[in-house]
This record gives C-alpha cells, sequence and structure tokens, in this order.
C-alpha cells in the first residue's frame, strides 16, 4: 500500500464536498425535530431533489435552476408527509417509512430518461487571491457556491433558533405543544413550515449529489444518504454546529475509504466501502448508552401528534 498517493490537502478538500449533501439534509431535519415532528423521509425526499435537480438542469443547462427545483421538489413531497401526519395524524414513524419508499419509486421512474446523461458543470466559485493562497486556498477557497450556502445555513439555522423569537416559538413548540397552543401559537402551521424547510434541504442535499458530486442520474444513488443524516442530527444532540461536525466526519471516512482503496490498501474492498455504515453505527451505539444525556437533547414532544381539541 503507498500512502504517499494519498494527498492530505485534497483529502481534507474532498471531505467538504462529500459531506455537503448530508449536511444539507441533517440540518433541515435538525429544524423538523426541533418543532416536534419525526421525518424518516429524508432519504424520499433526498432521491426526488436528486430527480428534479438533475431533470431541470439537463433542460434548462443551468444548475441554478437545478437546485431550485431541487428545493421545490423536496419541500412539496415533505407537504404530503405534513398534510398526512399534521392535518390526518397519521403515525410519523409509518409515513415517514411509506415516504421515502414513495419517493424512491417516483424517482425511477422519473429518471428513465435521464440515464447515461452527464449534467452541466456546476463551476467552482472564484474567490480571487483566496484560491491561491498555499495549502488553505485549496481546502477553504475552491469550492461551488453549494458548499458555502450549506455552511451559512447551519450559522442561519443556529442564529434562528438561539437569538430569535421564531426561534424560541419553535423549540417552544417542539417542547410542549399544548403549552405553545395554550399561548396562542399555531402549532400545525409551525410544524408545517419547519416540515417544508426540511424538505427543502434535503432536496438540495440530493441535487448536490446528481449535479456536483456525481454529475449523473442514477437509480437509487442516495445509498442511504438520508438515514446517515437522521443519524447525524441524534449524534448532534440536536444542535446545528454539531451537525456540520458530524457531516464532516462522516465525509471525512468515506473519502477516506475511497483513497485507501486507490491507494493499494489490504483491506477487502467491501469493507471499506462499508465503514462509514458501521462507524456511525458505533457512534450511535456509544451515544444511546447514556440514555438520560439522549432524552433530556430531544425535544420532549417529538414524534407526539398534535390535535388542539385533544
Amino acid at each position: 500500500m503507498d500512502l504517499s498517493a494519498i494527498n492530505p490537502v485534497v483529502l481534507t478538500a474532498s471531505l467538504m464536498v462529500a459531506a455537503t449533501p448530508i449536511l444539507l439534509a441533517a440540518i433541515g431535519e435538525l429544524v423538523v425535530e426541533k418543532a416536534g415532528v419525526l421525518n424518516l423521509g429524508v432519504e424520499g425526499m433526498m432521491i426526488i431533489g436528486a430527480i428534479c435537480g438533475f431533470a431541470i438542469a439537463v433542460e434548462t443547462q443551468s444548475p441554478l435552476l437545478g437546485f431550485i427545483a431541487a428545493a421545490l421538489g423536496g419541500a412539496v413531497l415533505s407537504m404530503l408527509f405534513g398534510f398526512m401526519t399534521q392535518v390526518l395524524l397519521s403515525n410519523q414513524v409509518a409515513t415517514g417509512l411509506a415516504l421515502t419508499l414513495f419517493g424512491l419509486g417516483l424517482s425511477s421512474l422519473m429518471g428513465q430518461s435521464y440515464v447515461g446523461i452527464k449534467a452541466p458543470s456546476t463551476p467552482s466559485l472564484n474567490l480571487g487571491p483566496l484560491s491561491d493562497l498555499p495549502v488553505v486556498g485549496k481546502i477553504l477557497f475552491s469550492h461551488d457556491l453549494m458548499v458555502y450556502v450549506s455552511i451559512a445555513i447551519i450559522a442561519g439555522v443556529w442564529y434562528m433558533l438561539r437569538y430569535t423569537r421564531t426561534g424560541l416559538v419553535l423549540r417552544a413548540v417542539g417542547e410542549s405543544h399544548d403549552a405553545a397552543h395554550a399561548l396562542g401559537y399555531k402549532v400545525i402551521r409551525i410544524r408545517l413550515l419547519a416540515i417544508g424547510f426540511g424538505g427543502a434541504c434535503a432536496g438540495l442535499g440530493g441535487a448536490y449529489l446528481s449535479l456536483v458530486r456525481v454529475p449523473q442520474w442514477t437509480e437509487g444513488m442516495t445509498a442511504g444518504a438520508g438515514w446517515i443524516a437522521l443519524a447525524i442530527v441524534v449524534f448532534a444532540s440536536w444542535k446545528p454546529w454539531r451537525v456540520m461536525i458530524g457531516a464532516y466526519l462522516f465525509g471525512g471516512i468515506t473519502v477516506l475509504q475511497l483513497n485507501l482503496q486507490a491507494a493499494g490498501a489490504k483491506i477487502p474492498v467491501e469493507l471499506l466501502s462499508m465503514s462509514p455504515y458501521l462507524i456511525t453505527i458505533l457512534v450511535l451505539v456509544i451515544i444511546s448508552s447514556d440514555r438520560r444525556r439522549a432524552a433530556l437533547s430531544a425535544p420532549a414532544d417529538l414524534g407526539k401528534s398534535f390535535h388542539a381539541s385533544l
């Protein structure tokens, strides 16, 4: 095995790209769960975002329009979940799982005519002299716009949850929807808005996969990224900046195992490929071992249905 073939600068820069789809999906799901809703349909929303973004980008030759379409596609699918769980009061876990299956099937149908087509290239953001800086320039200032948008969303969500009245109301709905309703807040409306935001972020994450990470459409290309995003929210204890750390750790492991394969590591390829998921499971098991801490971190009314007459 030739470890000298692994460039640490390129490795670090690549992990930011690898982590972006999961980062976008996870921060959206964090907002949804902060409102007290458990949406397990992240995988389905991501794959719909991937095909919507890819199709529109190919037809218009505009990646920007592709990302907008992906956000809309993910949001529309999430509203289906929102209507069923918040208006019809269906079970959130079962509905989320059904949403994932529906998204995977619908995306397969929509993407039949786009197999084998290359997506229009998404250019890196030109940051002038910053991009030419040694080491730092390659790592931090040589990416496309969506990498920086994902970090901006993390910062915006953190600020909103911590310092704004909107964030306070959102957290109040997640902690006790009955108390929030008694104070006059529109619980269902707030939750639907949070669900729509989460769907849009998941759609953007899916589009990043099909337009940047792997610039082509492949059936089932999310490959469990939505489930990893759900796990990262728990790993992060429902805190935005920890979501970024968790996503970058997963991205780093993913990129490292690819580099080890390229360097000729004498480890079965199958074991290297499954290592990011194994490590994610291990981390979750360690976190779950302290049940009291996990219970304190999670919103108190997470997954509970609300009806004004109940």
